[in-house]
């Protein structure tokens, strides 16, 4: 909805459907009939009175100048600002809201449906679970800290997964930091939460120490005899304490580092999702390519790509896995100059994962970049445009 003003009737019809809320559903939550939000979206009748536009506008949870027209920003980042601003709001209640406390089965179903989503990169709607997620792992930890930490961890892990995609670090290092505390005291917990710190501290000068840390605490102490969840989360923090050395130009330490979890890697196999890792030697494959980007060889990295999508391992990595590849791949391309191979490596992870180009910065940002080449795809110019609400 880009270009001439849109109407406030159109821009309401959009934005309803876009909170999936129907006609009635919207009436309802307004105290109007649904003749009468059927009018206001044809435009027969007009929304004058400003009190009535902030009722509007707060049932479908954008503010006033957003229904006005006066946020000229992209749907899909007003979107995922909203969601993000409710997520912040989730992680600041500390379970002191009042209600009813989920039931340990129903909020373990919860946050399975949540890794789901993620998995499956469907960010906008695991935007939209978490706030209601958080508030009740919260309320239950602070009945009972020691209860179902299992549970609170994973809840906490993935809230720290999405936020860091959605390039929100310091609140996605609040997440992994919750996650951190909820599994003091567990080598196992530990990991799984130490897993989600690595993108958050990807930068950091201590990450490497602390990702090899939790690794060899949880590593078994025979290889040959370790648990596929002990190979699975020590190989999957050794991979991302190589991606840190690969950022810091120490591409010795970081083949050091992909070499041992690959042998762990061989021992797991593909097609796992041990401590929601998906780790195997497809997993460790990609991340060589990351590597080689970190250090800038985009010859490396491409050679690398290409075999790596040539594996059978490949279809058996999570759709969120292979988009987010994808667009390290893209970057891979660029880095040799290839515009119209990172071009179509773009748009193979919008065809597998639309809201991993349409919602994570990063690739939004890489996409303008691509598109503004002489050698980037026709194609991908609407990808680079997304719907506005202006």
């Amino acid at each position: 909805m880009t270009g001439e003003r849109v109407p406030i009737g159109r821009r309401v019809a959009y934005l309803r459907v876009r909170r999936k809320l129907s006609q009635q559903t919207f009436a309802d939550r307004l105290g109007k009939s649904k003749s009468w939000v059927d009018k206001v979206e044809r435009g027969v009748r007009s929304l004058e009175r400003l009190s009535t536009i902030r009722e509007v506008a707060a049932v479908l949870r954008v503010d006033a100048a957003t229904l006005l027209g006066h946020d000229a920003r992209p749907a899909e980042v007003a979107e995922r600002d909203e969601g993000v601003a409710r997520i912040r709001a989730a992680l600041s209640t500390y379970g002191m809201t009042a209600g009813r406390d989920a039931s340990p089965d129903r909020l373990a179903q919860a946050v399975a449906h949540a890794w789901d989503t993620y998995r499956h990169a469907r960010y906008p709607q695991l935007m939209e679970q978490l706030p209601a997620l958080l508030t009740d792992v919260q309320r239950g930890q602070a009945r009972d800290p020691r209860a179902g930490r299992a549970v609170v961890v994973d809840a906490y892990r993935v809230a720290a997964a999405l936020l860091t995609k959605l390039d929100e670090a310091s609140l996605g290092w609040l997440a992994a930091d919750r996650a951190m505390a909820a599994a003091a005291g567990d080598r196992v917990l530990l990991a799984c939460a130490a897993v989600q710190l690595g993108p958050v501290l990807r930068a950091s000068a201590r990450a490497r120490s602390v990702l090899m840390a939790a690794a060899y605490r949880v590593a078994p102490r025979d290889s040959d005899s370790g648990t596929p969840q002990e190979l699975s989360l020590c190989g999957t923090l050794l991979a991302q304490a190589a991606l840190t050395a690969a950022r810091a130009g120490d591409g010795r330490v970081a083949g050091d580092l992909l070499d041992e979890a690959a042998e762990m890697a061989a021992r797991v196999g593909d097609g796992h999702d041990h401590c929601r890792t998906a780790f195997g030697p497809a997993a460790v494959d990609v991340a060589r390519v990351v590597a080689a980007v970190e250090r800038g060889d985009g010859a490396e990295a491409v050679a690398r790509h290409e075999a790596a999508i040539a594996g059978d391992g490949w279809r058996w990595l999570p759709l969120e896995h292979r988009a987010a590849h994808l667009v390290d791949a893209a970057r891979a391309y660029l880095m040799v100059g290839d515009a119209e191979r990172a071009a179509k490596a773009l748009a193979r992870a919008e065809r597998l994962a639309p809201a991993e180009i349409r919602h994570r910065p990063t690739a939004r940002a890489l996409l303008a970049q691509v598109t503004g080449h002489p050698g980037a795809a026709a194609r991908l110019a609407s990808l680079a445009r997304p719907s506005a609400i202006d």
